[in-house]
């Protein structure tokens, strides 16, 4: 005696084997998806306390002098006084040291997201490399023109330090 299923057609499942199914594959959804989330995610551990610090460290720079006696929250708002001839790479330094190093630094500890976590990294190794060159640049100054202070040192070696902290922190994402 032939079966119904004998044109080569699988049983069908009853509604519980339905049902297990489906709970199965939204259960393989929701993994799946847990799995993405953790994987964009970084844990800065006690690296987290050093970045803060030496996020801090570079805000307070701002009342150092950077070039001459013109302090660095004078170099980022255009304030100092022409006569020193700031010029440009300390002024571009200054801004993207404050977007880079503090406001990003604070949104990749905030968000603890792999990808802003990255963009700081490179960012701020970016933006250490242009304040070796504001420091050069005012090195190499005319005669008679005021150099680098020592606010402008401590804060590329603030921007140095964060950008070797957040390529830590990337690169021991699993």
């Amino acid at each position: 005696m032939l079966s119904e299923n004998s044109g080569g057609q699988q049983p069908r499942p009853d509604g519980d084997e339905e049902v297990d199914q489906i709970s199965q594959q939204r259960f393989r959804a929701e993994l799946s998806r847990a799995e993405r989330d953790i994987a964009g995610r970084i844990d800065p551990g006690a690296r987290a306390m050093v970045i803060t610090g030496v996020m801090l460290v570079l805000v307070l720079t701002a009342v150092l002098p950077w070039v001459g006696g013109a302090q660095g929250w004078q170099i980022v708002a255009g304030q100092a006084d022409p006569a020193l001839e700031v010029g440009l790479l300390p002024r571009l330094f200054s801004i993207n040291a404050i977007v880079a190093g503090v406001l990003l630094g604070a949104l990749a500890l905030a968000t603890r997201r792999w990808s802003v976590a990255w963009v700081a990294a490179m960012l701020c190794g970016v933006v250490t490399v242009e304040g070796v060159i504001a420091i050069w640049s005012r090195q190499t100054v005319p005669a008679g023109q005021e150099g680098p202070a020592f606010g402008l040192v401590i804060a590329v070696i603030a921007m140095g330090v964060l950008a070797a902290q957040w390529l830590r922190i990337v690169w021991s994402r699993p």
